[in-house]
């Protein structure tokens, strides 16, 4: 029995994005489960072992396992199993350099999981409590593999995409093999990118991680030595090139230790030393046909090809065809174009799904119409009926049709807040991300600050201390205004549950700055191509007033977002190049009343529709755009909650001005008393 554990747990310990040192023992465990086990799942994950094992030396064994644990977990309807083999399959294909294949086999194991809401499934590798269990997501490696597609296809945004999809899926947090390597690639495409600070940022998150799982990957070295160097710290770039150079010797990782020896090359050749430029070029094109990875024997001969090119134009001559050999394998036309063909089939596919669900809600909305005309028409009969009767029956049908349209508003009501909260909750969630990312980059600089610190007391420069002293008050504001924003959301995913809040003392200006701020990066995210200039005029003169915060910052959102939406509509119509989108957002004291402007200069809205827009559910917004709701409940909380006034000024060709007035009202001259 022990024995059959152990050899379980070596079998699911290998089973790793982390681990591509391949070892006979391994190797020879893994045959041995997959041959003599008598349990299929067993079976399939020995098989997926072995995939994983010869994806970087045998490419054939790698696909043709890989391939029999597809085929049992289908056998045996295991979707697990199928998901999982999928993904990494995509790793032999990838390292093949057959790109079209791993998309291909990435968007179906992506798909798989979707259709089978598998997306955050785990497949939890281990056994027995003196073991440590090892959590892998199912698609993880698809995720990753497809990312380092497009990073070699220099399409960056889609490779970042994939990676914040994996970071998305709430790994295991730091013990999860995925979670580094999600940093590190998203560290990679923003390096290739140009965009050094992010750049470093995620590769630090990476190693980190890395070194609290105690695994020294070679990659993220390569990666911080390239962001050096392209930063002038040649001796800094180096010495993490030594460091991945090490790393992948000691580890035994043939490709890190291929892509070490050319990045070597390439700072011996940037320094004019030729001659160990040559040495290094050479090392990493033979590892590199050795294992037969295309990408790295592509960079070592058309490195070796410029090398040679001012003294021996024969061997410059011989490596640039070879590069160009494998170029063409790897980026040729036939390949690009199965790479788009496969792109945009996925494309449409998720393309139909948005429109199957979008049909779907519209049909159950009218089901749901239906059904509650169906009931009101029966209710009508009856009341008519009995009020035939007598004058006495009469009377009772006028008080249940009362009773009806109290009931029917209270619905109406009812279903405004809900859709309102589910609005409020996509938007938090969206912002809620980046803002976290905020607070852990500023942890995380603030320790990297004080290690330097230690260094810098130890005898260097005198001014240098001031410098970083500097630096870490300013990324104590960033953590403040990252835990400030992270509030923000924390008041909006209460409203989102439909909570009633409570009148307080409020900053009007900072709640109005604040909103203005969340609805332009909710329209950037939407889309990137919006931008508008901001023009604002606080008074300073305002006192706190007593509001629900939560209902006025709905109001703020609903008035301001449509203010976005005016003016980008008008500049997607307009063929006048100097049309600047332009919201103008303003408060005054008006002695007992607070006057809030919020205006836009987009179309202004037509005079024929313009009775109508406080209305619920009226909307000039294309289908699936806009709910009819936002200014309906703006004006219910503004005048009913609040006993406010909220009016539109408006021109068409020309623009649209929304006036809250607020009253300050007892309440807040008492809650001043109460405070003092």
């Amino acid at each position: 029995m022990k024995v059959k554990i152990l050899n379980i747990i070596i079998l699911l310990l290998i089973v790793s994005w982390s681990c591509y040192a391949q070892t006979k023992e391994v190797v020879d465990g893994l045959k041995n489960i997959a041959v003599t086990t008598k349990n299929d799942t067993t079976r399939i994950y020995a098989q997926i072992g072995l995939c994983n094992q010869y994806r970087l030396g045998n490419i054939d064994s790698s696909r043709f396992y890989g391939q029999q644990a597809l085929e049992l977990a289908r056998q045996i309807d295991y979707l697990p199993g199928q998901i999982l083999a999928l993904s990494f399959l995509t790793g032999s294909a990838q390292q093949q350099g057959d790109y079209p294949k791993t998309l291909e086999l990435g968007f179906k194991a992506i798909q798989l999981a979707q259709e089978h809401h598998l997306e955050r499934s785990k497949a939890i590798l281990g056994s027995g409590s003196d073991y440590a269990l090892t959590v892998y997501v199912l698609t993880g490696a698809a995720f990753t593999n497809m990312a380092d597609v497009y990073v070699n296809l220099k399409d960056y945004p889609k490779a970042i995409n994939y990676m914040y999809q994996l970071i998305s899926l709430e790994l295991a947090g730091p013990s999860d093999p995925g979670l580094p390597y999600g940093y590190m690639l998203i560290g990679e495409a923003y390096l290739l990118s140009n965009q050094l600070d992010s750049a470093a940022y995620y590769e630090k998150k990476a190693v980190k991680i890395f070194k609290e799982q105690n695994f020294n990957e070679p990659f993220v070295y390569q990666f911080l030595g390239d962001i050096a160097m392209k930063s002038g710290m040649n001796k800094e770039a180096l010495g993490n090139y030594k460091i991945s150079e090490q790393n992948a010797i000691e580890g035994k990782q043939q490709r890190a230790l291929t892509w070490a020896y050319i990045r070597i090359s390439d700072f011996f050749k940037t320094l004019d030393q030729p001659d160990s430029a040559l040495y290094y070029a050479h090392k990493g094109f033979e590892v590199s046909q050795h294992f037969g990875q295309k990408s790295s024997t592509l960079a070592a001969a058309k490195l070796l090809s410029g090398l040679y090119e001012p003294k021996e134009t024969k061997e410059s001559l011989r490596y640039l065809k070879i590069a160009d050999a494998y170029r063409d394998s790897l980026f040729g036309e036939v390949n690009l174009r199965a790479v788009q063909t496969i792109t945009a089939r996925e494309k449409e596919r998720q393309q139909e799904i948005e429109t199957a669900k979008a049909a779907y809600q519209n049909r159950l909305r009218l089901y749901l119409l239906l059904t509650g005309l169906s009931f009101l028409l029966l209710i009508s009969l009856i009341l008519y009926r009995n009020y035939k009767k007598s004058k006495k029956a009469n009377q009772t049908l006028n008080n249940t049709l009362n009773d009806l349209k109290s009931t029917q508003a209270q619905l109406i009501h009812s279903e405004k807040m809900a859709s309102l909260g589910e609005l409020t909750a996509g938007i938090a969630h969206e912002i809620k991300n980046p803002l976290n990312f905020i607070n852990n980059f500023s942890d995380i600089s603030n320790e990297l600050l004080d290690d330097l610190m230690t260094d810098i007391n130890n005898g260097n420069k005198e001014e240098i201390p001031e410098i970083v002293e500097n630096l870490k008050q300013n990324l104590e504001k960033i953590n403040s205004h990252g835990k400030r924003a992270d509030s923000i959301v924390k008041g909006m995913l209460h409203h989102s549950r439909g909570t009633s809040g409570e009148k307080t003392l409020t900053d009007i200006n900072d709640l109005l700055d604040q909103y203005v701020n969340l609805a332009y990066h909710g329209m950037r995210a939407q889309n990137k191509e919006f931008n508008i200039t901001i023009e604002k005029d606080y008074d300073e003169t305002l006192e706190k007033i007593n509001v629900v915060p939560q209902d006025i910052s709905r109001v703020f959102l609903n008035v301001i977002n449509n203010a976005c939406y005016a003016t980008y509509d008008r500049k997607k119509e307009s063929s006048n190049n100097k049309y600047t989108p332009t919201l103008k957002v303003s408060t005054k004291n008006l002695n007992g009343k607070v006057e809030i402007r919020i205006g836009d200069n987009g179309n202004g809205i037509p005079a024929d529709i313009l009775d109508k827009i406080f209305q619920p559910f009226f909307t000039t917004k294309p289908t699936g755009e806009g709910t009819g709701l936002g200014l309906s409940l703006s004006y219910d909380i503004v005048t009913k909650v609040h006993g406010g006034e909220l009016k539109v000024n408006t021109k068409e060709g020309e623009g649209t001005e929304f006036i809250i007035k607020l009253n300050v009202g007892s309440d807040h001259h008492l809650n001043q008393v109460n405070a003092q």
